[in-house]
């Protein structure tokens, strides 16, 4: 048996990934199209993983990849910045640069990180094109001026919160496919993460977010959004 990790199965995911990624709104690619690309991502991702025998899993290296939101403070992908890293069995915090700007940093297998990075990348540009679209709708312009502020917020987190169930779900799904295949990858991948994690010496805490204060119909207006973005992959058994 090969104990090396697959480096050239690795590379060609990696290449699949960075031509998915350029799939992106700011490249002329529709928010649909951009969406696909990051549900064919997840599927990639869970065909190179049960590719991976057990000792090339335990012996692959661990990275961490840093998505920078270019704000000071908290934005509203804080909301499911925890499920993107549960969907791609990464551990994430948020650290701040010299700036003071936070990023969220992902640390993981590689090829997780690669996703988890990407995934990120593709629901805060639906976030923000889908707030636009909200802006010209007749139920923004019904909120007085001095309104509107309260009621993008509360669309944006009424979309995360939505996104955020859905990988949750998803991720249930992905997990028990894979299972039935006769391999726990989670338990498995999870070893390595938190054991590589541990040779860091960080300090981790859990903060708890602040209450915000929200308008119910943009909110609804929100989770509905998030709830219709199809980022649900076509999952398979695969023997």
């Amino acid at each position: 048996m090969n104990a090396r990790p697959d480096l050239a199965a690795l590379d060609k995911l990696k290449t699949r990934i960075q031509g998915l990624r350029a799939k992106t709104m700011d490249n002329g690619c529709t928010q649909a199209e951009a969406l696909l690309a990051a549900a064919k991502v997840a599927q990639l991702l869970d065909r190179y993983d049960l590719s991976l025998s057990d000792i090339e899993i335990t012996q692959s290296a661990c990275d961490r990849m840093a998505f920078e939101t270019h704000r000071k403070k908290r934005i509203p992908l804080d909301g499911c910045i925890g499920a993107i890293a549960h969907f791609c069995d990464c551990r994430v915090w948020r650290e701040k640069n010299a700036d003071g700007q936070a990023a969220y940093v992902f640390f993981g297998l590689r090829s997780d990180v690669e996703v988890a990075h990407y995934l990120t990348e593709v629901i805060d540009g639906a976030v923000r094109a889908e707030l636009g679209r909200f802006k010209n709708s007749l139920a923004y312009q019904r909120f007085r001026h001095q309104e509107r502020y309260i009621a993008n917020s509360s669309f944006t987190l009424g979309m995360i919160a939505s996104i955020a169930e859905k990988l949750n779900r998803m991720k249930a799904e992905r997990d028990a496919v894979n299972v039935s295949a006769g391999r726990d990858l989670v338990v498995l991948k999870a070893s390595v993460v938190d054991a590589e994690l541990e040779k860091l010496n960080m300090k981790l805490r859990t903060t708890r977010r602040s209450t915000r204060m929200v308008a119910p119909s943009a909110y609804e207006a929100g989770g509905e959004a998030g709830a219709a973005l199809a980022l649900n992959p076509a999952i398979r058994s695969k023997s």
